[in-house]
């Protein structure tokens, strides 16, 4: 918005830049020897209905049809979203499905725009069509009986939740931080006590962590809730839905890990799909709003999913200090909570 009285304003932050560097690094930095890049193709309104609503999508279609339209606050429907939004969704069934067919057991979707606010029938946060979530229910759809997701996006990965939140095939697991609310569009608080209903009871697992969590507070919490909860699930497909506006310099998030940090997040996730899933591991994009240092995050977080040996790539902005000390008891907490409210945690 332009109030009158600024000379520079600020693009919004979902814009192609963040991407284009994203491009860039993987196919010019020291990672892109071990990638190989492959084509997506756009979704199909029948496999959108696999998460999404009729109604919803009929909404969807008819905004574009109009030219465009504000869906929430701040996520616009403007001329050639929908086209961008069909593109990111059917990426992310392309690289799910080149997982299933045996092509590879591990891809990555980078697409835009984001998609984990996208709820069955709503829009929210930048996103419009839920792109992990339409990837989960083409495994469960492909013979995978059990799927497990693990969201550190800063943000409540909110509609990804709601997807599943009746269900036990999808164990949903959001590292965010602790924002509550932020509006009709984002009714979910992304509290603990939101852990799922009926057969989903105990499958939706909400880590909010306080404002300036850094790497080891998020290790912390990779190791002692996220790492016992995939040993329970022992899920046969794992999906990684990453953000980097958990970076340390990210204009939307309060969150302050490094590029060491999501190196180490990387080679967790891929020690247990290993472990697991026998190394089927998805990872799908979603925030990141810092152009450079999502980059360099992005990059960090590849060598750790490759089990790399040692970092290709320095940080930039070098170090950043961090005192865990409130991180630790806070996760202490919800550790006591989800392991005494979770019946898959108690064994039950």
């Amino acid at each position: 918005m332009d109030p009158g009285f600024l000379d520079v304003l600020e693009k919004h932050p979902e814009n192609s830049e963040r991407l284009r560097n994203m491009v860039s690094i993987l196919k010019r930095g020291p990672i892109s020897p071990y990638i190989s890049w492959h084509s997506g193709t756009p979704a199909l309104i029948s496999h959108l209905l696999s998460f999404h609503t009729p109604e919803y999508i009929n909404e969807l279609v008819q905004a574009d049809r109009d030219g465009g339209k504000e869906l929430c606050s701040g996520t616009f429907l403007n001329p050639g979203s929908w086209d961008a939004a069909l593109l990111a969704a059917g990426t992310a069934l392309s690289a799910m499905k080149h997982i299933l067919d045996g092509h590879g057991k591990i891809a990555y979707a980078l697409v835009r725009p984001p998609g984990h606010h996208a709820q069955p029938s709503q829009a929210d946060g930048y996103c419009f069509l839920n792109n992990a979530g339409l990837a989960v229910q083409l495994a469960l759809n492909s013979g995978c009986a059990k799927v497990a997701v693990i969201d550190i996006d800063v943000h409540y990965g909110n509609g990804t939740a709601e997807g599943f939140y009746h269900s036990d095939k999808v164990l949903t697991i959001s590292l965010h931080m602790n924002h509550g609310s932020w509006g009709p569009s984002h009714p979910q608080s992304g509290s603990v006590d939101e852990i799922g209903v009926g057969e989903g009871f105990g499958y939706n697992l909400n880590i909010p962590l306080p404002n300036g969590t850094g790497d080891r507070g998020y290790a912390y919490a990779m190791n002692q809730l996220v790492v016992p909860a995939i040993q329970k699930y022992e899920p046969e497909m794992m999906v990684l839905v990453v953000g980097q506006d958990s970076s340390a310099f990210d204009p939307n998030g309060r969150q302050c890990l490094t590029m060491e940090g999501y190196r180490e997040i990387g080679q967790i996730v891929r020690k247990l799909a290993d472990k697991y899933s026998d190394g089927h591991l998805l990872i799908v994009q979603e925030g990141g709003y810092q152009v450079t240092y999502s980059a360099y995050c992005l990059h960090a977080t590849l060598e750790g999913v490759l089990n790399l040996p040692s970092p290709l790539l320095s940080d930039p902005i070098a170090y950043y200090p961090e005192d865990e000390l409130m991180t630790t008891k806070v996760i202490d907490a919800i550790k006591k909570f989800q392991n005494s409210t979770a019946p898959f945690l108690k064994g039950g």
